[in-house]
């Protein structure tokens, strides 16, 4: 691994910790989840962070995201997007990294999973917070 890319991980864990700090403090959140190339342990320089917040409002959570950029300095939304019942809120730090935050109801991890779910599980899961242990079932369940 590259001394950029390695600069890059670190740089990811710090964005990822701020996510996991902010999730255990907020009532509504039920579970964390990083997935993909960071997830699977395969990260390459251009990757970006993916991560899966479950919460109960879904919806207020993305209106509002100065939970992510006030504790990230200068970093910036980038894109808002909807895929299905999980609403993407893409930010961009200052070295370039990208961070997706994909808030979504608890029920996206209901199991039996639903198609996309499992798609995405399956590519590379790791459980950051998970008091109710929707994720780990969810991850179980993906693997199979």
């Amino acid at each position: 691994m590259s001394a950029r890319t390695k600069g890059r991980v670190r740089e990811a864990a710090r964005a990822i910790e701020v996510v996991v700090s902010w999730a255990r403090a907020q009532p509504d959140v039920r579970g964390v989840a990083l997935v993909g190339s960071y997830a699977s342990g395969r990260p390459r320089l251009g990757s970006d962070v993916d991560l899966v917040v479950l919460t109960d409002d879904p919806e207020a959570r993305a209106a509002d995201t100065a939970w992510f950029t006030g504790r990230t300095p200068r970093s910036r939304l980038i894109r808002s997007q909807a895929w299905g019942p999980l609403l993407e809120r893409r930010f961009r730090l200052t070295s370039g990294l990208h961070v997706e935050v994909g808030l979504v109801a608890p029920s996206w991890a209901a199991v039996p999973l639903d198609d996309g779910t499992r798609r995405v599980l399956a590519g590379g899961c790791r459980v950051l917070e998970d008091p109710h242990g929707l994720l780990v079932a969810a991850k179980e369940d993906a693997t199979r």
